[in-house]
């Protein structure tokens, strides 16, 4: 892949948007969203990143079911008007569906119809930059919503008119920082982190109050001086670590306790920031109240690949070895499968095992949980190294998902895929790539011989054995899943632009649906009316689109050929 194909699969200026809300007719009859609906949330709703605060991505809906999802039909779709990577679930509420799209633009919808009520447009500056030009989603609590937006700020809207009512700066866009998760809400505090490791910068996570955007307080994910983990770093490395937190966390209800994953550490070979690096690739368990970090668990330590564990682990009460355990469960970026115990104090190992192959870890420490990394594997300054999975790892930020009824985790994985490059030592310049290598240098290779990539996997959290697998021959898969009580798994994320639903319990394919673009989005599924519909947001973009870039160059036959624009699909049972 050439530098310019890197840098431009992503890595765009965009022109001004005016900040204008645009209305059809404002909602009428809006349902107020308190603590009690997040917390337990109405089956015909999805108001939550992953529905829930545990993080499950399941829906008790079961309309839609093994027995007749073959008679799933499109009843509308709406483009949104722009390109790139959209990333967001659409937002359901009590018949109103809320759109987050890349280019800051919200849109709200009749979610029966597809009808627009109204449509937010940020004015975004002309001399923006990051490397992931998305959103996704906004957060909802009482008549407003809440947006991330890539230049750094969080903006209220009012539900009904799309109108803002708050605009806070959080940090400084042409230092890199910017943001595109979706806010988690918890008794009224917007819950933010930031992105752009790739740029040098110190994560955090903070909170802001619904009321009126006032800081609360903030969390910085690498320690200062005199914090606990600072220890970890040397010198000034902490300064500029990275550990950028850019997806939403999850949230025990019952412990008033915060799960947010934290990324890689600054910048990529690890021999440029000595030392385990605290809290790079780990998860922060967050007091909401007030941001203390109560406990952690760092998944690998001195993070070298660029492997983020953004992904918030779920939630999940396990039945393993004759006990209950309060389980953590995160399917790795460094492509290990992870099951952790969470209690007030502290965040124990239990168990792990790799997901996808891979060179780098040569096993687990039994006791602590600490990967044995394979010097081989781990790349260094001034000599190309090459490891497997590829920096893409294992499972990148799209979220698995775990299904209440048949007891299994689903994991959008990536199989046969290597990365490499060499280290160098640089220079950091604020607003400005910090790799520690130079982005044509970035390699994805694929196996000799490898018959397939994506790899939808069912696991038994319970047990650590794989219940099955689908492979896709000619793709990634890099699209979020959704499980329903349907016993039906829906995913995107492949390069023939499908969407599908499978069996839960054995993997039988059993509908799929061509779209505009590729799916990278997060399906939902809602109620109205008696009636159960699944809705996704078609949109290629961003990493999808480098990653099928570097397959073009393999020569295994796949062409750079994705459409992109942002279309939102609903579906429901032909009547």
């Amino acid at each position: 892949m050439t530098r310019k194909q890197w840098l431009l699969s992503g890595f765009v200026a965009f022109t001004c948007l005016a900040s204008t809300a645009a209305v059809a007719g404002p909602i009428e009859n809006y349902s107020p969203v308190t603590a009690q609906r997040l917390e337990n949330p109405e089956p015909s709703n999805w108001m939550l990143y992953r529905r829930t605060y545990d993080g499950h991505g399941y829906s008790p809906l079961e309309q839609i079911n093994t027995s007749n999802v073959k008679n799933l039909t499109p009843v509308w779709t709406f483009a949104t008007g722009v390109v790139e990577g959209h990333e967001a679930p659409p937002i359901v509420n009590n018949g109103v569906m809320f759109v987050a799209t890349p280019m800051g633009q919200v849109i709200a919808l009749n979610a029966k119809t597809g009808d627009e009520y109204w449509r937010y447009k940020r004015q975004l500056p002309d001399d923006l930059f990051q490397l992931h030009p998305t959103s996704r989603g906004v957060g909802l609590w009482e008549d407003k919503l809440y947006l991330a937006t890539t230049d750094d700020h969080v903006v209220a809207l009012d539900a009904k008119t799309g109108k803002v009512v708050w605009d806070t700066k959080v940090q400084d866009y042409k230092k890199g920082q910017y943001m595109t998760l979706m806010p988690l809400i918890v008794d009224g505090k917007v819950i933010v982190g930031g992105s752009g490791g790739e740029f040098g910068v110190r994560g955090y996570v903070a909170a802001y109050d619904a009321k009126d955007g006032k800081e609360l307080w903030r969390t910085f994910t690498i320690p200062g001086e005199g914090e606990p983990g600072h220890e970890t770093w040397q010198g000034d490395d902490w300064k500029n670590g990275g550990g950028s937190a850019w997806m939403t966390g999850n949230y025990d209800k019952e412990t008033k306790t915060i799960y947010w994953g934290v990324g890689n550490a600054a910048p990529w070979p690890g021999e440029t920031h000595p030392g385990d690096n605290l809290y790079t690739s780990s998860v922060l368990a967050l007091d909401p109240n007030t941001g203390k970090i109560k406990t952690h668990h760092q998944y690998h330590q001195n993070d070298s690949w660029d492997w983020d564990e953004v992904e918030a682990p779920m939630l999940i009460d396990l039945q393993r070895d004759g006990k209950t355990i309060k389980s953590l469960v995160h399917p790795g970026r460094d492509a290990i499968f992870w099951i952790l115990e969470r209690t007030p104090t502290k965040i124990n190992y239990v168990a792990g095992w790799p997901f996808v192959s891979t060179d780098v870890w040569k096993g687990i420490e039994p006791e602590s949980g600490k990967p044995i990394v394979d010097p081989a594997h781990k790349p260094v300054i001034g000599k190309r190294v090459e490891f497997c999975p590829s920096l893409w790892g294992g499972k990148d930020w799209p979220s698995a998902a775990y299904s209440q009824k048949t007891g299994l985790v689903y994991v959008p994985a990536n199989e046969n895929f290597c990365g490499g490059f060499t280290g160098e030592k640089v220079a950091l310049k604020p607003g400005e790539l910090w790799l520690g290598t130079k982005p044509e240098d970035i390699g994805l290779k694929t196996k000799p011989g490898a018959d397939h990539f994506g790899e939808l996997q069912a696991w038994d959290p319970a047990t650590g054995k794989k219940v099955w697998q689908h492979n896709f021959p000619k793709s990634q898969l890099f699209g979020s899943v959704t499980a329903t009580a349907g016993d039906l798994i829906f995913v995107g994320g492949t390069n023939d632009r499908n969407f599908r639903a499978f069996n839960a319990k054995t993997g039988e394919l059993l509908w799929e649906q061509k779209t505009n673009s590729g799916i990278m989005g997060m399906p939902v599924s809602y109620e109205i009316d008696g009636s159960q519909y699944i809705a996704i947001q078609s949109g290629w973009g961003v990493d999808a689109q480098r990653i099928q870039d570097a397959l073009v160059t393999n020569n295994i036959g796949i062409e750079a050929n994705v459409p992109q624009g942002g279309v939102i699909w609903v579906f429901a049972l032909k009547k």
